[in-house]
């Protein structure tokens, strides 16, 4: 996951499947080529430090609900492989992953609130 002081922006405006999903992870994410579109691969990406540092900073997921609604499993699937993410860096020193669930479809348009 790209780290830094800037949060990393999902957008899933539009999203209404598991494939879409994925594909947006990978291009918010910066993820390696050999990304497998899964849960476990996402999971993987996510705390992997071999070839990013992880989930180090804020990350803002908006206009999420059309997901949600269309595959409400899909989406607590992936609300809980964030979490993981967000609980794994948690305990290295230095760190401070948070996740974010914008209310609306677009991120400065409302304010967040903390998912993590």
């Amino acid at each position: 996951m790209v780290t830094g002081d800037d949060p990393v922006v999902l957008s899933l405006v539009g999203v209404r499947d598991k494939a879409a999903f994925m594909e947006r992870c990978a291009r918010a994410f910066r993820l390696p080529d050999w990304f497998g579109r899964n849960w476990d691969a996402l999971a993987d990406c996510l705390t992997d430090p071999s070839w990013t540092p992880g989930v180090r900073g804020r990350l803002v997921v908006f206009g999420w609900q059309e997901f949600a609604e269309a595959a409400p499993g899909e989406w607590e699937m992936a609300r809980q492989v964030f979490a993981d993410a967000v609980a794994h860096w948690r305990g290295v020193p230095g760190v401070r992953p948070e996740l974010v669930l914008a209310p609306g479809a677009d991120p400065d348009a409302d304010t967040p609130r903390d998912e993590s």
